[in-house]
Formats: C-alpha cells, structure tokens, sequence
C-alpha cells in the first residue's frame, strides 16, 4: 500500500464521521474526495469544516493560508464515479450491512485493483463485507472515533480474507496521519466497543436495581473512579439510538451472551425519542430552564459503585486478552487513548489486584446466577500467577 501524500482518498459519507476523516486526510497532505448521495449534506459538510477551521485560525492552531490550501484539496461530490481515482476507499455511511456490502461491490468497479477499500464501521463484520467484493483481500477495517480531527486511536481490523501484510500498511500510514493505531481481530465491537459495554451495561443495571440514581453513579464514576464523562452523561452525549444500536448489535453478533444484554431503560428513551443532547432530553434535560439532579455523595456507596463497574471492565479486557482479540499493549492503549479511560484496565487489574478483581466477580455470580458476571479464565491465571 502506498502511503504517500500524492495518492487520492476518497470517503464515502459526509456526516460527522466521513467529514471528520476527510478533514484528517487533508491536513496530512492528501487530495481527498467526498461522497455522498444527497448533495445538501454535501453542502453542510463543506460549511461546518470551513466553520471549524475558521475556528482553529481564530485560535492561533492554524494559519489562515493553511485552512485555505486544506479547503482547497478536498473535492464533494454525489457522483459515486468521481471517486475512481482514489488509491484508498474509507466507507463511513449508514450502519447497514446491506448498504455497505452493496457499496463495496460498487466501488470495486470503480476503483483500480491496486486500491484498498476501508469500513469505518464500529460494530458490523469486515469480513462480510469483503465477501461482496470480488478481491476482498483488499478489504480492511479502519474504524476512527468522534471527533477525528481530536480522537487518536484508530482500530485497524483486517478481515479473514485480507491480505497478508495489508493491517501492517494501514497501521503505518495512520501513524503518517498522526494518528495511534492498534490491530485487532474482526470480533463484534472490535476493542473499544466491546470492552466498554460494562461501563454502560452495568451502570444501567444499576439504576435499574434502585442501587444509585443516575446523577450518584455519574459522580462515583467521574469523581472517585477518574474517568472524563459518567455513564449516563455519556450515553446522552453518544446519543442512545446509536449507543442502544452498538450494543444491541454486539449481544447479538455473541449469540445473544448475557454480558451484553440490553436495557430495556435505555430502548424505552429510544422509542420516545428522548435521545440525549442531540434532542434536548436524555437521562438529563439539557432544555433551557432545566434543573440537574443532585448526586449523593456518599464515598461509600460510590466505592461499591465504582468497583462493580470497574471489575466487570476488567474482566471484559482480560477475555478479549484470552480470546486473542489483541495484544495486552493495544487494549490498554485502545482504552485510553480511544475512549480517555484513565487507565489502561489491565493495568487497572494488575494495581487493584487480578484476585481481587476475581473475587468481586464471583460475589456477584453468587448473588445473582447469571452468566454476566462469569469471571474471565485469564483473569483466574492473572489472579494465580500474581
């Protein structure tokens, strides 16, 4: 693959995802095309990036020269044939398997041999996808998270039929875009998507139980546990229709594994349309006037949350670890450079103690019976080794 900045890059999808890694190809000096079906969307796209990096001249990140010369190399267009000059295909648009499957096939067409075809895609199988290609060894999954411009991480996730060498070529030429790839196995949810599951999965148990209200385990999370944003302000902020649909889509690509059993909490916020920031209300009200609710702050009852939440992370990382998902290394980095944990979780298992960690696994098995709270079979050899 060829990493230079005179090859073309096309992204299909001008949302906030395909404008975002377009805007990211530009600024590494590459000529970029952007596609989309409707030419309105196009227009937004076109308008909120030049408004952005209007911003970051204001700021002093950005001369007025190089905004203009970025602006300058990317092309719009709703013609899915202008795209034919592209040495690298990034597909960001609708979470379809059928609609990307079909979109592939179409820009196998187009494209020359050589060229690869990338999915943006955060939870759906790359593997599927390159079987509606004729040459799917030219398939590979390239998955960037929101903001792409700020978001470091980017999984890199060939699928059975990539060729060898390809997730290597990738890898180097996100590092070239100043980005921090980490290779993972074609898995539902790839690393990030799946090892964070807990952190909402559980928080919604939670509340479901009467345990906490959503404002106390907020708190705990952020407040006690470190991290940047709280499980339900988070969620708000992600949207629930599209974290609701992540993790509907990883319970189901497990066959239907209790650890990633849905909320019926959160499906009934979707189904009202009361999505989050985006809609004015969510677990909180963001409408004006509106008055947050005020947390207990009580550190014994945060530690118990903070802990229950933080363990069934652990243990997430650890079966991913086992499961040979990726390297140690990339799932802590995924984790912290991804989603802005505070701490990469093996290493989280490694300062609390694996044993430790196991033993508040197997206290909620015992409470409950339930499948969920199984504790990962390298988290007992981490727990006997250490």
């Amino acid at each position: 693959m060829n990493t230079s900045t005179q090859q073309t890059i096309a992204v299909l999808g001008s949302g906030a995802m395909g404008s975002g890694i377009a805007q990211v190809a530009a600024q590494a000096g590459h000529t970029v095309i952007v596609y989309d079906l409707q030419p309105a969307a196009l227009q937004r796209a076109a308008e909120g990036l030049r408004a952005t990096l209007a911003k970051l001249v204001e700021k002093a990140r950005m001369t007025a020269p190089e905004a203009e010369a970025l602006l300058g190399r990317i092309q719009y267009t709703h013609q899915l044939e202008d795209c034919a000059p592209a040495a690298l295909a990034i597909e960001a648009v609708v979470e379809d398997l059928g609609v990307k499957r079909q979109l592939f096939a179409r820009l196998e067409e187009l494209l020359p041999a050589e060229a690869v075809l990338a999915s943006n895609t955060s939870s759906l199988s790359i593997t599927s996808i390159a079987a509606a290609c004729q040459r799917p060894e030219r398939v590979v999954g390239l998955h960037f998270f929101n903001p792409a411009p700020l978001m470091a991480l980017v999984e890199v996730a060939p699928a059975i039929q990539t060729a060898p060498g390809l997730a290597d070529d990738c890898c180097a030429l996100m590092r070239a875009w100043g980005k921090t790839p980490v290779c993972t196995k074609d898995t539902p949810g790839f690393i990030v998507n799946r090892v964070a599951r807990p952190y909402y999965g559980e928080a919604l148990r939670l509340l479901d139980e009467g345990r906490a209200d959503m404002a106390t385990i907020d708190w705990a999370m952020t407040e006690l546990g470190g991290f940047r944003m709280g499980p339900f302000a988070l969620m708000d902020y992600i949207g629930h229709d599209v974290n609701y649909k992540v993790t509907e889509t990883v319970f189901t690509a497990f066959y239907y594994d209790p650890r990633y059993k849905p909320s019926l909490t959160q499906l009934r916020l979707v189904e009202a349309g009361f999505l989050g920031r985006k809609s004015g209300r969510g677990f909180y009200d963001y409408q004006t006037g509106a008055v947050l609710p005020e947390p207990l702050r009580d550190p014994a009852l945060g530690r118990y949350l903070v802990d229950r939440i933080v363990a069934m992370l652990i243990n997430e990382a650890a079966d991913a670890l086992l499961w040979g998902i990726a390297s140690a290394e990339d799932l802590d980095l995924a984790m912290t450079r991804g989603v802005n944990y505070p701490k990469g979780l093996l290493a989280w298992a490694r300062e609390w103690g694996p044993a430790r960690v196991a033993a508040l696994l197997d206290g909620l098995y015992e409470e409950y019976r339930e499948d969920r709270y199984r504790c990962s079979p390298m988290l007992k050899r981490m727990a006997n080794e250490g």
